[in-house]
């Protein structure tokens, strides 16, 4: 097993067909010394599929900290002591004006995070108000992540222009328990399967260098590839100091990158965006990536960190060849 196969594996993806999961694990075990290969050949997919351009998109973290859940890798839970601020829902004034800036700083769509267990009435409302308004004054693409959704706040959503939804699965099921107690994973294919039901576009991924181990990976890779959804976002693991996680060792480059690539396999037509994490555990902030099955990335700052700056990351794209 080498080169040969994931030739294979990649011609089956050209003429339409789906690999295996005996295929993608085979991918994902191919010896070190063939990961630029398998590299090389996730980007061809990418082109192939998607083109040059790069999606990029800017997040903004309208309510922050004292969530509910106990997610041990999250700055924002209220179970544990991580000194980071916290704020409430801002008015519509000021996401409108980092709206626009968003946009003159060339992020294509904009989404809404809240850091909370699912949204109140009183609070759902406030954030329809918010989408209303960068609807008529800035004229991006909005997507929301906020938590659990009934079918009714879906479809509300869905009717305010909301093109997508995003909600992490994670990590994968045999290893979710040992993430989070307040909460199944089941509630969040549920959430997933309720904003698609209403017509929503999915974003869905999660965060690796949890602890996982490599089959783990893979299980949450074949999960994705089951949902299909529109997008996939990938974060690397930050340890946040106060989180039962603040010592958890950086996941190695090469285990980065075969996850990236082998979901390329199994999802050739998804954006696949490089999201928490790229400044911290990568040299390059993601330029290797974007060469081996990704093709979109987070840019200016995540929920509790900083980030590149908007202007740096353009650079970076179009400095190996790709567009903005």
């Amino acid at each position: 097993m080498g080169k040969e196969f994931i030739k294979e594996c990649q011609e089956k993806v050209f003429s339409g067909m789906q690999i295996s999961a005996d295929d993608a694990g085979k991918l994902f075990d191919v010896p070190d010394d063939d990961l630029a290969y398998l590299a090389q050949c996730a980007n061809e997919i990418t082109r192939d599929f998607n083109g040059n351009k790069v999606d990029i998109e800017q997040l903004n973290n309208i309510k922050k900290n004292a969530c509910s859940e106990d997610c041990i890798f999250c700055g924002q839970s209220a179970f544990f002591d991580t000194g980071i601020e916290t704020y409430k829902l801002p008015s519509p004034e000021e996401v409108v004006a980092k709206a626009r800036t968003a946009k003159e700083q060339g992020a294509e769509s904009y989404c809404l995070v809240a850091a909370w267990r699912e949204p109140s009435a009183r609070d759902f409302e406030k954030v329809c108000n918010i989408i209303n308004k960068i609807n008529e004054n800035v004229g991006i693409s909005v997507e929301c992540s906020l938590g659990f959704l009934t079918k009714e706040q879906a479809a509300r959503l869905k009717e305010l222009g909301v093109k997508r939804y995003n909600h992490n699965l994670e990590t994968s099921k045999s290893k979710f328990s040992e993430i989070c107690t307040t909460h199944t994973y089941e509630d969040r294919l549920r959430t997933l399967e309720i904003a698609r039901n209403a017509g929503l576009e999915l974003c869905t991924g999660g965060i690796i260098g949890l602890g996982e181990t490599r089959k783990q990976r893979l299980e949450l890779t074949l999960e994705l590839a089951r949902i299909c959804p529109e997008e996939v976002t990938i974060n690397i693991l930050v340890p946040v100091p106060g989180t039962p996680l603040e010592l958890q060792a950086e996941l190695p480059y090469s285990e980065i990158i075969r996850i990236f690539s082998v979901i390329r396999f199994l999802l050739p037509e998804s954006v696949i965006k490089i999201s928490g994490g790229r400044e911290t555990n990568l040299d390059d902030s993601g330029e290797g990536l974007l060469q081996s099955g990704a093709n979109g990335i987070i840019t200016a700052g995540y929920l509790t960190m900083g980030g590149n700056d908007a202007r740096k990351d353009q650079e970076m794209i179009r400095r190996i060849g790709l567009e903005t």
